[in-house]
């Protein structure tokens, strides 16, 4: 059986479960890990996870991050003159404010999370996060959204995961995180 069929077992298993209703945002965070190599596979099987999360009787919502940094820098003023100067464009992007890449990551994220179709039995499937490396954290993004998330948030996640510690695309800096891993 290939990986990819592999996790998505494991996820079946796991959303087929009773959901706990007390927990902590960072606790509703499920992780769907494989390598980073399997990508393609792993988009390729995404209506699979959709199936098997409607079948165990959850609503399926979805964000996609691979095109968020397009998105963000269409509906900036001067683009050109970031990409002439991308000292500035690197301030800009780790801005904390409402103009700051993180910002507007964290905004696309929050707008399902917190839409009226995301229930307390609603899985939010996070794909594309791989598009956010280098760009901004995932992990200050998931944290800002966590009061929010009244359902599941289950991240497609490109790295590895290792004695608790998670690593996006396999980059040696890491971070300890409460969400539950599923991984191969």
């Amino acid at each position: 059986m290939a990986r990819i069929d592999e996790i998505a077992d494991q996820y079946e298993r796991h959303l087929s479960a009773p959901w706990q209703r007390n927990l902590p945002g960072a606790q509703r965070i499920v992780f769907v890990v494989y390598p980073k190599e399997d990508e393609r596979k792993l988009r390729a099987k995404l209506k699979d996870f959709e199936n098997r999360t409607v079948a165990s009787g959850h609503p399926w919502l979805e964000v996609d991050f691979t095109n968020c940094f397009p998105e963000w820098m269409a509906g900036e003023s001067y683009p050109e003159e970031y990409f002439s100067s991308p000292d500035l464009l690197d301030d800009k992007m780790k801005a904390d404010t409402a103009y700051g890449f993180t910002a507007f990551c964290v905004e696309k994220l929050r707008s399902v999370v917190a839409s009226e179709e995301a229930t307390g039995e609603s899985v939010v499937a996070v794909h594309g996060v791989a598009a956010l490396f280098g760009f901004a954290t995932l992990h200050a993004t998931l944290e800002k959204i966590q009061p929010d998330i009244r359902g599941r948030v289950v991240v497609f996640f490109p790295g590895t995961y290792e004695q608790n510690v998670y690593r996006m695309l396999d980059a040696r800096d890491g971070w300890n995180y409460l969400a539950t891993p599923i991984a191969s």
